[in-house]
């Protein structure tokens, strides 16, 4: 299979592991889902490609903190291929892994394909600005994913 190219607000289809899962020794995701790529940066002196990815849900945000997830518009969920559903980019939680590593996973609905295509460059920009923000405010949860 051929993998895209990682590039921030690439959508791919990735098997996320919540801190919580991490943190209870849990290295195996039980569910694939759509995640957003935030952060492709190459690693020094080598061809590989450092991903940074955030989640794709479909459950509702828990209340009391308004900043912790984006709703995506159905617009863009339509454009993207994903199901009718309402969906969030959940803002508290990253995972790290080398690309393409060994967790891409193939779309269910488009065989030979691990992306969805990209989102909006200024949902992406809202996505991004969102992450920054709660990194300056130690609001972020990282999960490496390459060890």
């Amino acid at each position: 299979m051929k993998y895209p190219d990682p590039a921030p607000g690439l959508v791919i289809r990735y098997p996320f592991l919540w801190s919580s899962e991490h943190e209870q020794a849990i290295y195996e995701a039980t569910k694939d889902r759509p995640c957003a790529v935030v952060l492709a940066t190459k690693i020094k002196d080598s061809s590989l490609v450092q991903t940074v990815v955030v989640p794709i849900t479909h459950s509702k945000p828990a209340d009391g903190d308004p900043t912790a997830s984006i709703e995506i518009r159905s617009e863009i969920c339509k454009k993207l291929g994903l199901d009718g559903e309402k969906h969030w980019v959940r803002l508290t939680e990253l995972n790290r892994f080398v690309w393409p590593g060994y967790d891409l996973r193939e779309r269910p609905d488009a065989s030979g394909r691990v992306d969805y295509g990209f989102l909006p460059e200024a949902f992406f920009e809202q996505i991004r600005s969102a992450i920054v923000a709660r990194s300056k405010m130690q609001k972020l949860r990282f999960t490496p994913r390459d060890q």
